[in-house]
């Protein structure tokens, strides 16, 4: 129970640390050192070592600009003083990672990322499949609203008394 409860506070914190860059949920070069426990460089290293592995749809590099953002997002930095960007990785790209970095660590701290990233995947469809029964509902309560203004237009005018009705004089009446 111990392990799982650890794994869950892991897989929370993976959660919390994944960033939406360029329309791509992503995790940066620092928060993966530190999770999988080797230093920024080392990992950064291994990446530069097997660059192949990672193609621009598993990895790229944050521009100045988002960096920027970032760091004032963040409000102190957690990069120090860096020489370069750091470097960003799609779901995909950390998936490679576990293969570059081949220990015990890297394969556990992987198997919770994957599962974070699908629990993420599986909230957002959730608020889509929520977003749109919400749409449904809006459109059946406007309709809803129409029927219902008929219905009280027509009860008023049912409760309504019926208009006086002109009554005949009794005896000769002559006409005028």
């Amino acid at each position: 129970m111990a392990a799982r409860s650890k794994a869950l506070i892991s897989a929370l914190q993976i959660e919390q640390s994944i960033l939406l860059l360029r329309g791509h949920r992503v995790l940066l070069d620092s928060t993966l050192a530190g999770l999988y426990g080797v230093q920024t460089k080392v990992l950064v290293q291994a990446v530069k070592r097997n660059r192949e592995r990672f193609p621009s749809d598993f990895l790229f590099e944050l521009n100045k600009q988002e960096v920027t953002n970032l760091r004032s997002q963040i409000v102190t930095s957690s990069w120090g003083g860096r020489r370069y960007s750091p470097f960003a990785f799609t779901e995909q790209g950390v998936a490679m990672l576990s293969s570059v970095l081949n220990s015990p660590q890297a394969i556990r701290v992987n198997i919770e990322i994957m599962r974070a990233f699908v629990r993420l995947r599986a909230m957002i469809a959730t608020n889509e499949e929520l977003s749109g029964k919400l749409d449904e509902l809006e459109r059946k309560v406007a309709t809803h609203d129409q029927a219902i203004a008929g219905l009280i237009t027509a009860i008023r005018e049912l409760a309504a008394p019926p208009p006086p009705k002109q009554k005949r004089r009794i005896g000769f009446v002559i006409d005028q």
